[in-house]
């Protein structure tokens, strides 16, 4: 595969276990997160769908992706990642299948997310919630900590939309 110029490039399995072309999202600002059901980080679905909930309509998708390589905190299958989520937080925006964002089973789209912005000591995820903001043209724009609250987001989310 030649070097890919974006998020366009790749798909991400869903929770049935098809493959969702991220090219569908051409044109909107993407907030891509990998995210975790028993994290202490996980109260932040909350503030993504409000994310989702006051942006979507102007061209914002969040899609999480849920992630069991940080001490094991999605331990789940597919379905009771989507329960959970339903049941806890109601969310109304994409939640994928299981992906791995580190090592060998690393997600292509994470290679290529971790190269376009790196981490503070290497390109590895840290910890679950890590977000990347991209533009409407498919390309990373912002990469923010676990620590990061959704809301902080607000700003440089409403700057590309």
């Amino acid at each position: 595969m030649s070097q890919p110029d974006s998020i366009y490039d790749f798909s991400v399995p869903t929770s049935s276990g098809d493959e969702q072309a991220l090219d569908a999202y051409r044109g909107k600002v993407v907030l891509i997160v990998n995210t975790a059901s028993k994290c202490g980080f996980t109260p932040q679905y909350e503030g993504l769908q409000k994310l989702h909930d006051t942006y979507a309509e102007r061209g914002l998708v969040i899609i999480a992706l849920p992630c069991n390589q940080f001490r094991g905190q999605e331990p789940g299958t597919n379905a009771e990642v989507q329960e959970f989520c339903q049941m806890n937080y109601g969310l109304s925006f994409p939640v994928m299948g299981k992906i791995e964002v580190n090592g060998a089973g690393r997600h292509p789209l994470y290679s290529y997310l971790t190269k376009q912005a790196g981490g503070l000591f290497n390109n590895n995820i840290k910890w679950n919630f890590t977000k990347f903001l991209v533009d409407r043209e498919g390309q990373v724009t912002d990469r923010f900590a676990t620590i990061t609250k959704p809301a902080d987001l607000a700003k440089s989310i409403e700057k590309l939309l």
